[in-house]
C-alpha cells in the first residue's frame, strides 16, 4: 500500500518524491544488479559476466553460465543493499524472460524469495522491453513516445512500435539468426575471439580499401516487411571464403569484417527508418548489445539528419544489466504476487 501511495504521489509531484527500485537481470551470460531512482538516475550498478570463461568455447554454454550466476547473484545483491539500506528500496524487479531457462530461474527464484522475506513488492520485467529503457538511464533527454525501437543483440533482432509505456507492438524480427549471433558465428569462422561483435568492429576499422564493391548481400533489404535474416549472410561469407580459396590472413580478415559489418548495419538502419517513416514517429530508440557498435551508430545518425531524434544507450548500459530492468519496472509497474511468477524463456513483446 505504501508503494502504491508513492506512485500516485509521483504522478502529481514528480520532483518532490523519489522511488528506488532494485533491478536484477540474469537472462543469459551476464548477471546484473542495480538500484535506480525514478527510472532514470542510476545509484548502483554492477555486472558479472561469463565472457572470459566462454572464450574457450567460442560462445554461450548454458550450464557453464548458470553455474557462474549461482555464485555471483547473492553477493551482487548484498553489495547493492550494503551501499543503500533495504529501507530505501521501494520495490524489487526481475527479468522473467525471454532467455536461457536455467539463467532465468536463478534470477526469478532468487528475487521471489527475497521479495517474500523482506515483504517488498515485486515487478516482473520483459527483458526485450528493458533494452528500450536502457536509453532512459542517466540520459540528458528522454525519448518522446510514440517511438520506433530497434532491439538488436546476440539473441534478438526486433523492430517495435512503442505507442506508450507498456504498449509495445512488434513490427518485425529476425527469421533466423539475430544480428549479434551472426557477428559471433562469423567471428568464430574467421578465427577471431568471442564475443565476436567487438572483434569484428576492431578489424573492420583497420580495412582501408573501402571503395571496393561489397561482395556480400543485404538480406531482406527490399522485402517489403520489417523482418530480418542474417543466416544467409553468414553462409555467403563461408561460401566466399571456400569458393575463392581465401586464406584467413590479416588483410582478408579485415576485409570480411568490414563488409560483413557494413551489410548488417545497412539493413538494420534502412529498415528502421522505413518503420519510422511509415508510423510517422520522431524518435528512434536503439537498445541491446549491438547498439554499442560504432558503425551502426554512425550510419543511424548520418541517415537521420534533422528528421528523427536518435537515442543510443551509454555503452555500459548496452549489455544486459540490472539498471535497465529497474528502469523498465518504474515505467511499467505491475505488482504481482511473487508466488505466481514463473520464468518464461519464450516470452515475446
Amino acid at each position: 500500500m505504501q508503494v502504491i501511495y508513492k506512485l500516485v504521489i509521483l504522478l502529481f509531484f514528480p520532483y518532490n518524491f523519489i522511488m528506488i527500485i532494485l533491478g536484477v537481470e540474469s537472462t543469459c551470460d551476464e548477471t546484473g544488479v542495480a538500484l535506480v531512482e525514478n527510472g532514470t538516475k542510476v545509484l548502483f550498478n554492477k555486472i558479472a559476466s561469463s565472457s572470459d570463461i566462454l572464450q574457450k568455447y567460442g560462445g554461450i554454454v548454458p550450464e557453464v553460465v548458470a553455474r557462474e550466476q549461482v555464485k555471483v547473484i547473492i553477493p551482487l545483491i548484498r553489495d547493492a543493499l550494503d551501499s543503500f539500506s533495504l529501507e530505501t528500496v521501494d520495490a524489487f524487479a526481475v527479468s522473467y524472460g525471454p532467455g536461457l531457462v536455467g539463467s532465468l530461474l536463478i534470477g526469478v527464484e532468487t528475487m521471489k524469495t527475497i521479495a517474500l522475506v523482506f515483504k517488498k513488492p515485486l515487478i516482473a520485467v520483459n527483458h526485450l522491453e528493458a533494452h528500450f529503457y536502457s536509453n532512459f538511464l542517466n540520459a540528458a533527454s528522454l525519448p518522446k513516445l510514440p517511438a520506433i525501437g530497434l532491439i538488436v543483440s546476440g539473441g534478438h533482432t526486433d523492430l517495435v512500435l512503442v505507442k506508450s509505456h507498456g504498449n509495445f507492438i512488434q513490427l518485425g524480427g529476425t527469421l533466423d539468426d539475430a544480428a549479434g549471433e551472426a557477428f559471433d558465428k562469423v567471428a568464430r569462422y574467421i578465427k577471431l575471439n568471442y564475443p565476436g561483435g567487438p572483434e569484428i568492429e576492431k578489424h573492420a576499422l583497420l580495412f582501408s580499401d573501402t571503395k571496393s564493391p561489397n561482395p556480400f548481400p543485404l538480406p531482406l533489404l527490399n522485402s517489403g516487411d520489417f523482418n530480418f535474416s542474417f543466416s544467409g549472410l553468414k553462409t555467403s561469407i563461408v561460401n566466399y571464403i571456400v569458393n575463392n580459396n581465401l586464406a584467413l590472413n590479416q588483410l582478408n580478415v579485415q576485409m570480411i569484417s568490414y563488409y560483413f559489418q557494413k551489410s548488417c548495419v545497412e539493413v538494420l538502419v534502412k529498415k528502421t527508418f522505413k518503420a519510422a517513416q511509415k508510423f510517422t514517429t520522431k524518435s528512434i530508440v536503439v537498445g541491446g548489445g549491438v547498439s554499442a557498435n560504432n558503425a551502426l551508430k554512425k550510419l543511424m545518425f548520418q541517415e537521420a539528419g534533422k528528421q528523427f531524434e536518435i537515442f543510443f544507450p551509454e555503452k555500459g548500459f548496452a549489455v544486459d544489466n540490472g539498471a535497465m530492468i529497474a528502469a523498465a519496472a518504474f515505467y511499467n509497474q505491475t505488482f504481482l504476487d511473487p508466488i505466481k511468477l514463473s520464468a518464461n524463456p519464450n516470452l515475446h513483446f
